[in-house]
């Protein structure tokens, strides 16, 4: 499954890309409204930091403009993604941007026929978002169990499902499990990740062993 970091904020990005463990980025308007940066600039330098693919959103909300819109964001780096809203005119403006030759991420999915959708549209990625679903006690692990084995019954099929509003490891786990192809977190719950107990406990031992037996690594 590949990581992407969920974030605008280019010292984080950084940092995570420089550990070799992230493969993209999502952004969405709060988070560039929130950089008080101009778009064109923000997503530049972030498509600078990472190879893999960096979503930018369109803020319009009819096909034409956010066809017009998608093109000025896929302009600004060839690792571009597009990202519309997964609306009537987001789908035909996923249409247009992916036959001229864009990444296009369909956002905002919440159900499987959405995401059946947008893999009509040839959208790149679909993003489900899991913890927006959970929150109103709808099973949104169930959601990628329903578009993972939508999309394996159709060969022509190729959109990957994007997993977002991840907040915890054990989101992580399951839609792993699950059969997402890509997850997208915050940069805070990457270190999670790797935390466990046991892990603490056992390098603390083996620590207090080597320094009692007086051992050096020369």
């Amino acid at each position: 499954m590949k990581f992407f970091v969920d974030s605008a904020d280019t010292d984080a990005v950084r940092e995570m890309a420089a550990t070799g463990l992230i493969d993209g980025v999502t952004t969405n308007p709060s988070f560039v409204a929130k950089s008080g940066r101009p778009i064109a600039d923000l997503i530049g330098e972030i498509c600078a930091l990472v190879e893999g693919p960096v979503s930018a959103e369109v803020a319009a909300t009819s096909t034409g403009e956010m066809v017009r819109e998608g093109r000025v964001l896929g302009a600004i780096a060839p690792n571009v993604a597009v990202k519309v809203p997964l609306t009537w005119d987001g789908l035909k403006a996923c249409r247009i941007l992916t036959d001229e030759g864009l990444l296009v991420n369909v956002t905002l999915c919440f159900s499987a026929n959405q995401a059946l959708m947008a893999a009509k549209a040839g959208a790149t990625f679909v993003s489900p978002f899991v913890g927006r679903l959970d929150d109103l006690n709808m099973d949104g692990l169930e959601l990628i169990h329903e578009i993972r084995a939508i999309y394996d019954n159709y060969d022509a099929l190729k959109t990957e499902i994007l997993c977002a509003s991840v907040r915890t490891p054990n989101h992580v786990k399951r839609v792993a499990l699950a059969g997402a192809d890509i997850v997208t977190l915050p940069p805070e719950v990457f270190p999670k990740l790797v935390e466990h107990p046991l892990t603490e406990k056992g390098l603390a031992t083996f620590l207090a062993d080597w320094e009692k037996g007086g051992q050096t690594i020369e």
